[in-house]
């Protein structure tokens, strides 16, 4: 995951230089962004179902082929169209969605009293991603050029995921996956109404899936645009990539820590925890802009929204049975997925409209009201338990 994770975080950091290179406005070159998560998140549901069906090894092996593919590629595109089409099929959609959501998904099979955080140290391997990539990309950057690193990236991954992918070949050893019958919703729905909260699964599923975007848009405005925001305040890309590291170097802290939170309060209030926290930390961008500040409140945001995306893997646990858990897993975390990239363009064009990022983080900010205001909802009506289960 830390390996598959460099094609979700390079694109932050080659930003600038690709606006630069291309000759494009700030939300034009946020797309290539945008078109890579709308990929990953595709692509989660795509590899989740070929894990549920084949195990966590075939996936793998795609999104190896993938990213190193993807990677060459958009470091020889001659327009941005091409550097797009790099970045969102092959780079997102058949890369690094293989190692991300079907390798949670897996992860959350083995385990049952440690759920909460065997998912989160596996899920930190996202973030670990994003604390070494954007430092060493940017040093390759400034000495070799984004092209050439793209390049090697590519390389790097090819020879180092294929042997890797080779050790993912054991199976949980679950009955539930080895009995006879497709997985449908059908086996949420016998588990009784306590499973879904009183809702059907479908209708749970939607709510958590708006939950993700919601969360997501606001999450998406720091992590996407901090490099460009840096330079746009005069301390330039390479202290933008630095408090990009450090934000999520703080978020695998964050992921390690609620992931032991989640197995004592359960995934949703997990998840209202973090998603409140995380509003908090977006107001305290609007009045600190300071150099250390923004240090500060990077590590502060880190810390603060980490654990908001191993919850959903674990509510989807917690909620739907395991024969279904790579599809739903994929499905939810492609919400999430959708909601950064929603985020990281919509940033981009309120930028572009303004003239500043003060906009785009009240936007950010409103969307976390909404998540909040829906996770409360399904934390209320799981206290009535008795009602539903009468």
């Amino acid at each position: 995951m830390t390996i598959g994770g460099s094609g979700m975080y390079a694109i932050t950091v080659v930003l600038p230089r690709v606006q630069a290179d291309f000759g494009v406005g700030r939300s034009d070159a946020s797309l290539p962004y945008t078109y890579t998560m709308i990929g990953f998140g595709l692509g989660g549901i795509l590899m989740g179902r070929l894990s549920d069906r084949f195990g966590v090894m075939v996936p793998v092996m795609i999104g190896a082929l993938g990213l190193s593919t993807g990677f060459i590629a958009a470091g020889n595109a001659t327009s941005l169209w091409q550097f797009n089409l790099a970045q969102g099929l092959m780079i997102g959609l058949l890369g690094t969605s293989a190692t991300f959501a079907p390798l949670v998904a897996d992860i959350s099979l083995w385990f049952t009293r440690r759920r909460g955080i065997a998912v989160a140290i596996c899920i930190s391997g996202n973030y670990l991603a994003g604390t070494l990539w954007p430092p060493v990309m940017q040093h390759y950057i400034d000495s070799a050029g984004w092209r050439q690193t793209y390049i090697g990236i590519g390389v790097l991954c090819f020879l180092s995921m294929i042997p890797l992918a080779l050790l993912l070949r054991p199976r949980p050893p679950l009955p539930e996956l080895t009995a006879s019958g497709p997985a449908t919703g059908s086996t949420a729905r016998a588990a009784g109404p306590m499973a879904t909260l009183g809702l059907s699964p479908g209708t749970l599923m939607v709510l958590l899936c708006v939950a993700g975007v919601a969360c997501c848009v606001a999450m998406s405005m720091p992590q996407v645009h901090i490099v460009a925001y840096c330079g746009d305040l005069g301390y330039g890309p390479a202290r933008g990539a630095q408090m990009l590291s450090l934000m999520l170097g703080f978020g695998i802290v964050s992921r390690l820590s609620f992931g032991w939170i989640s197995d004592h309060i359960g995934g949703l209030r997990t998840l209202l925890l973090g998603s409140t926290l995380q509003c908090i930390a977006l107001f305290m961008f609007l009045p600190f802009t300071g150099m250390v500040s923004l240090y500060l409140l990077s590590a502060m945001f880190g810390l603060f929204q980490g654990g908001i995306v191993p919850a959903y893997a674990l509510i989807v646990r917690e909620h739907f049975t395991p024969r279904e858990a790579g599809a739903r897993v994929g499905t939810v975390l492609m919400a999430t997925l959708f909601g950064m990239a929603l985020g990281g363009w919509m940033s981009g064009a309120i930028f572009d409209l303004t003239g500043s990022y003060r906009a785009a983080f009240v936007n950010g900010i409103g969307w976390n009201l909404v998540n909040i205001a829906i996770v409360a909802a399904l934390l209320y009506r799981s206290r009535l338990r008795p009602a539903f289960s009468g």
